[in-house]
């Protein structure tokens, strides 16, 4: 067997830095993988709000202007050619990708610059059933020809590898599952939160993190917002976060004549505090990899009632952590959610049975002694001639 190299030049590769948990994870590997073994490199498109973050970080940062969330083919093309440029630049051993985008240019641009390990994380599919389904066929076949590229796939969640392998993606390739992990700590004992906000340390509060977009579904939150305080004005609505479809939900709330117990709270960086000085956690996502802030929530031991899609299944379970519930089930919701209030020792067991699983399953710095051991396992078995060849340089006879 042939010795490794002192040290394994890892570039990982991820669309943009938004505030998510696929967005937070890739950070935390990034600056927690052995210096001794690893050199890492953050290769991401611009205009994400973590990107304060990199600026202090020990590691390169290489922002590509191409390369955007939404599909667009010139932009597409010259990302694609920037990162196989940065890719022979750096003479990556490994690439791992993570995001939609970035996993189908970034294995594309990988395989062609001939670098020997190219490993993919699913944290979700860029493909929903929402979409026109000649658009779901084609992102369905882009993850069957980039897995065909991967030397190995990593899924966070059991839902979405039961999920590729019904649609064939990554028939007979080797994967594994790897939770997306969490810093395992006791939420904030004192938070000013409901201070801040005029809120009673008696009240009923129900929290939401999450993107104002259509993957998180925020105009469900406020549907069943609506229906809980129809028949308990009571219960306060805290929605962290923003994006594209806040206005929309701004405007239902004034218009339903609810904005005195529904709270926008934006961007905000003490989520656990928040958590911590909430009592429920509302998530009603139409699609998820593995939803962290959902973790978050059972971290801080708050039950939860959740539209039961992807990932929210590997944390959440009936009667035990909270409600998993069929989408767009806004009045079965509510039903939950005032069920949760009307029965507090109940509620808080199922906090307490949350928090369990987090602390046994989702640790992140297991996660990332788990990625360290991946690389060193499959780059011992990659063919010493792989490095470095381009595509063409090396035509089969």
């Amino acid at each position: 067997m042939r010795e490794s190299i002192p040290k394994l030049r890892v570039a990982h590769l991820i669309t943009q830095l938004e505030l998510g948990g696929a967005q937070r994870n890739t950070l935390y590997t990034l600056s927690h993988l052995d210096r001794l073994r690893y050199e890492p490199i953050l290769i991401c498109g611009p205009g994400g709000i973590l990107d304060e973050e990199t600026k202090a970080a020990d590691w390169p940062t290489f922002y590509i202007r191409w390369l955007v969330r939404p599909i667009e083919p010139i932009k597409d093309i010259f990302a694609l050619i920037a990162i196989y440029r940065l890719l022979r630049q750096h003479k990556s051993h490994i690439v791992h990708t993570h995001s939609s985008k970035a996993g189908i240019l970034g294995r594309i641009a990988a395989y062609v610059a001939g670098v020997p390990v190219i490993v993919h994380t699913f944290h979700g599919f860029g493909f929903t059933p929402d979409q026109p389904r000649w658009l779901y066929w084609v992102f369905v076949s882009l993850e069957k020809f980039c897995a065909l590229l991967s030397t190995h796939l990593v899924f966070v969640s059991q839902d979405n590898e039961a999920e590729a392998q019904a649609l064939g993606i990554g028939t007979g390739r080797p994967h594994s599952l790897i939770r997306s992990g969490i810093a395992i700590q006791e939420p904030p004992l004192i938070t000013p939160m409901r201070d801040d906000l005029h809120i009673s340390r008696e009240a009923w509060v129900v929290t939401m993190v999450g993107n104002f977009k259509p993957q998180k579904n925020p105009m469900d939150t406020v549907r069943i917002a609506k229906l809980v305080l129809g028949k308990d004005s009571s219960v306060h609505f805290l929605l962290v976060g923003d994006g594209e479809q806040r206005a929309s939900v701004e405007a239902f709330v004034q218009a339903e004549g609810i904005s005195a117990q529904v709270h926008f709270l934006g961007w905000r960086k003490d989520i656990p505090a928040i958590l911590s000085g909430s009592n429920c956690f509302l998530l009603t996502s139409l699609w998820e990899g593995l939803p962290r802030a959902l973790v978050e929530a059972a971290l801080a031991r708050l039950p939860a009632v959740a539209y039961a899609v992807n990932g929210v299944n590997d944390i959440l379970r009936e009667g035990e952590t909270g409600f998993p519930i069929p989408p767009h089930q806004t009045e079965l919701a509510a039903e939950k959610i005032l069920w949760l209030k009307d029965h507090p020792m109940e509620a808080r067991q199922l906090g307490r049975n949350a928090r369990k699983i987090v602390e046994r399953e989702f640790d992140i710095d297991t996660m990332v002694r788990q990625q360290e051991n991946l690389y060193q396992d499959i780059y011992q078995a990659v063919p010493l001639k792989a490095y470095y060849e381009p595509l063409w340089s090396n035509p089969p006879k």
